[in-house]
């Protein structure tokens, strides 16, 4: 029996209010944070408190609030509230193409609009039928994902690829492949240490923890032979931008020749990694550690949230299409 991690669907909506499981309280506690307005969705993607597919269901999720909210307005007021709700979203991080789903979504509200249908409700099954479908891709590509491993891999993996390895890792375990995990931890956040490691556990897997610098070592010792990641844009030429350290991981792979897939999700918004924005954090979320400094004060700190892998040292890409 396959488990779903609570990785796989982190965001849920439930009588007008998003339930937001907080990841930055993982593996300590599993807890769900109340989001009823659309400035506390922008903190909690802001703040981190979900990321990657986390925050694109916090996106939708954020529509079906405000729709929720304001049935009985008329159209035309709902309509500039959803096309604020976009605005807001859009500008939440850089680096996340949120304008591409925000703008499927207007363009639905902007045809039941000038169709005079019933904005609300067509607006919001478009959207839970938009979800069940990106649901369904998902859990169609855990099943490719599996069918790159073969029995007695041990697969690296950078960051956390929101519950789809450890979903792929039990149909594995179906197909009666013996496998294992590697992880680095992935600073600063520790994704890998306090995610990755959590869910495959959880499911029964052997995982070992390694820090970020570790890698090369063990790809040059084989004692991976697989790296999987996630992605969390990608370019027009095949680039994708991940989790900062990435792109070190692809070279080392290259180098070591170690196949390395990556999930992504196609785009032709941006031509090349090179034109891709990067988000850069505030510069305390790595001179700082639990609140308390861990480098002498006026150090400076630089610290973009990811980087650019060039589509030349992808083995392959598992796509979903949202469009």
């Amino acid at each position: 029996m396959i488990r779903e991690s609570p990785l796989f669907w982190p965001v849920h909506f439930k009588s007008g209010t998003i339930f937001i499981l907080d990841e930055t309280r993982l593996p300590g506690k599993l807890v769900y944070i109340k989001v009823r307005n659309i400035k506390e969705a922008v903190s909690a993607i802001r703040d981190m408190k979900t990321r990657a597919f986390g925050q694109f269901l916090v996106v939708l999720y954020s529509f079906l609030m405000v729709l929720e909210h304001n049935k009985k307005i008329p159209a035309k007021s709902l309509l500039v509230k959803l096309q604020n709700t976009a605005t807001d979203l859009n500008g939440s991080r850089p680096t996340f193409p949120f304008k591409e789903v925000t703008s499927i979504v207007m363009g639905w509200a902007q045809d039941f609009f000038q169709a005079k249908n019933d904005l609300p409700e067509n607006l919001s099954r478009n959207i839970m039928g938009f979800l069940m479908n990106i649901r369904g891709k998902r859990l169609n590509r855990c099943r490719q994902i599996a069918a790159l491993i073969k029995d007695k891999d041990s697969i690296l993996t950078h960051c956390n690829v929101s519950g789809e390895l450890a979903m792929a890792a039990q149909i594995c375990r179906q197909q009666h492949k013996r496998i294992g995990f590697f992880a680095t931890e992935t600073r600063p956040y520790l994704q890998g240490a306090r995610l990755t490691t959590w869910e495959l556990r959880k499911a029964g897997f052997p995982v070992t923890l390694v820090t970020d610098n570790a890698v090369g070592r063990l790809l040059r010792e084989k004692m991976v032979n697989k790296v999987v990641v996630g992605s969390d844009r990608s370019c027009a030429n095949g680039d994708i931008a991940n989790k900062i350290g990435t792109y070190q991981i692809a070279l080392l792979a290259k180098e070591f020749k170690v196949p390395f897939y990556v999930l992504n999700q196609p785009s032709k918004k941006v031509a090349c990694g090179k034109k891709m924005p990067i988000e850069i954090r505030d510069a305390r979320e790595i001179l700082f550690f639990n609140k308390k400094r861990i480098a002498p004060t006026g150090t400076l700190g630089f610290y973009p949230a990811f980087d650019v892998t060039p589509s030349n040292l992808i083995t392959k890409t598992i796509s979903i299409d949202v469009q």
